[in-house]
């Protein structure tokens, strides 16, 4: 589909504010974070949601819900004073690989992110400025230092991507513009409101559908979906939108998921 860039801005804008809507939360993961109003609440809900984010919807959606079951459905408070009894809810606990073992680590992580080290966001506050490309880089690497300090599981760091490493960490660049995203449609959250980390630093998340329909609009060449290719497309948005980019994010899914550009 070859069109100038004025036009391929119209185009995208129109089906961001298709799918941008409150009506398609029912069927994506971020209805499980808008379920909760207390801040702690949403961005826990919504980092664990995120991170099984993989696999067919319905299934995903059922999965975090019964997470949050487990937590009884208050998971800051859940996180901060669970014990081992209540820990152990989690044990038979499985996602396609996501398992047990990996679960009672994440509330173990959580749990320390929240009494020594500010809660997600600060976990999430970049370590150092850069590029507009750079800085969700050096978000998620501080995240990941933080989430590991800890005795982990060898198993358990591939839940948690690694953009150092070349992963593309889709589902954590979906998180973020959950937590860091405002627009007044109700959809993304905006309720992180740190200078250093705003919309205009955020990557697209990528994923199968996403990049396919970037690559058949000329916004993506790169053939593996890695981070050097979330940092070509995101770069290519910023062009159409540099305080907004990854708006586009609901565009680029909504036309491969449900229109199957």
């Amino acid at each position: 589909m070859k069109l100038n860039s004025k036009e391929l801005k119209i185009f995208l804008e129109e089906k961001y504010d298709k799918y941008n809507r409150l009506d398609f939360i029912e069927t994506d993961p971020i209805s499980i974070p808008h379920l909760f109003t207390k801040k702690e609440d949403i961005e826990i809900a919504g980092f664990l949601a995120a991170t099984i984010a993989w696999g067919q919807r319905v299934t995903i959606i059922n999965n975090a819900n019964k997470m949050m079951r487990l937590m009884d459905n208050s998971p800051h408070e859940f996180i901060l004073s669970a014990g081992k009894k209540e820990i152990s809810r989690f044990d038979d606990f499985v996602h396609r690989t996501f398992n047990g073992v990996d679960a009672t680590f994440f509330m173990a992580s959580l749990k320390n992110i929240y009494k020594k080290h500010g809660g997600l966001e600060q976990a999430f506050s970049p370590a150092a400025s850069g590029t507009k490309n750079e800085v969700l880089l050096h978000s998620i690497t501080h995240f990941r230092e933080i989430f590991f300090s800890i005795p982990h599981p060898a198993r358990t760091g591939k839940h948690v991507s690694n953009p150092s490493e070349n992963s593309s960490a889709k589902r954590l660049c979906m998180y973020l513009r959950w937590m860091v995203r405002s627009d007044k449609r109700g959809v993304d959250f905006g309720i992180w409101k740190n200078k250093n980390l705003d919309a205009s630093h955020l990557m697209c998340p990528l994923d199968v559908h996403s990049g396919n329909v970037a690559r058949k609009l000329g916004l993506l060449k790169r053939t593996q979906n890695d981070w050097k290719a979330v940092e070509e497309l995101s770069a290519n948005l910023r062009k159409l939108d540099a305080t907004d980019p990854v708006k586009y994010d609901f565009a680029l899914f909504g036309l491969g998921a449900f229109e199957k550009f």
